[in-house]
């Protein structure tokens, strides 16, 4: 009987198993199964339908990536980051730094990075000569109706934990309301315009009751909890005049890649199997 039993349980397991690893649809007959379904339904949070459109529009990508040949290696993620920080008045040895201690998985972000470039370059293939370019009126246009987009704290308030042990601070950080031996907690108020490039990034990288990443300062490691954002100041247009142009294109480029993809998926070969 209890062999029976184990051989029914085994055989039920397998079923499933091959069951979940079936196939659901194929795009140009590249499979979709339904294990791929399931995980994104509950990775994402998301409904079935809308899960299968993800997936075919990610497997549509992937082909189009791969027919137009298109890479990205280690040297152009660090061109990519080396203009991050230029941009934010920092070398690349001192954003990674920074980078490595928000992200506990330096490889993952470098691998966001690498997947981002290539969408960047298969996006400029696919929308060169597509789109209308912004001009100067339509970037003034948007900064006029948009001017929250463009502001930053003059001032932030914060309480500063330090201390001579990275262990001891980690563990502060974790828990904020308790007193840990080794770590001394300061109220501060920083003037932005007297910051360097580095901490100025961090601030504003980092919200409202959320730690800084780890830095060091006079032998200590230190993390800011930042308590209030004052003071705004909105930036003068010329200063923005660039980031807004990518803006806009940004939001051009996505709307025609939507149109692009819904029409892709007209023409591609799409099959449901189960």
């Amino acid at each position: 009987m209890t062999k029976l039993l184990l051989v029914f349980l085994t055989l039920t397991t397998m079923s499933f198993a091959q069951l979940v690893d079936a196939i659901a649809l194929t795009v140009n007959d590249q499979p979709i199964t339904l294990y791929d379904i399931e995980k994104r339904k509950v990775e994402a949070n998301l409904p079935r339908d809308k899960a299968v459109a993800q997936l075919i529009d990610e497997v549509l990508f992937e082909q189009l990536v791969e027919e137009h040949n298109i890479t990205a290696d280690i040297f152009d993620v660090n061109n990519y980051l080396e203009k991050i920080a230029a941009s934010n008045g920092m070398d690349l040895y001192t954003f990674k730094s920074i980078v490595k201690q928000k992200y506990q998985d330096y490889s993952a972000y470098e691998e966001q990075t690498r997947q981002m470039i290539i969408r960047q370059k298969l996006t400029d293939k696919l929308v060169r000569g597509n789109i209308k370019i912004a001009t100067e009126d339509d970037l003034k246009i948007y900064y006029e109706n948009n001017k929250n987009l463009f502001s930053t704290a003059s001032t932030v308030r914060a309480v500063q934990y330090s201390s001579p042990s990275n262990e001891a601070l980690q563990k502060a950080i974790k828990n904020p309301m308790e007193n840990v031996k080794d770590v001394k907690k300061a109220n501060i108020e920083l003037n932005q315009a007297n910051l360097n490039p580095q901490l100025r990034y961090i601030l504003n990288e980092t919200k409202v009751n959320q730690f800084t990443p780890v830095f060091t300062s006079n032998k200590q490691y230190v993390s800011l909890l930042i308590s209030q954002k004052g003071n705004s100041q909105t930036l003068a247009f010329e200063d923005v005049k660039d980031r807004i142009f990518n803006m806009i294109m940004q939001d051009r480029e996505k709307k025609y890649l939507k149109d692009y993809f819904e029409k892709l998926k007209l023409s591609a070969d799409i099959k449901i199997v189960r």
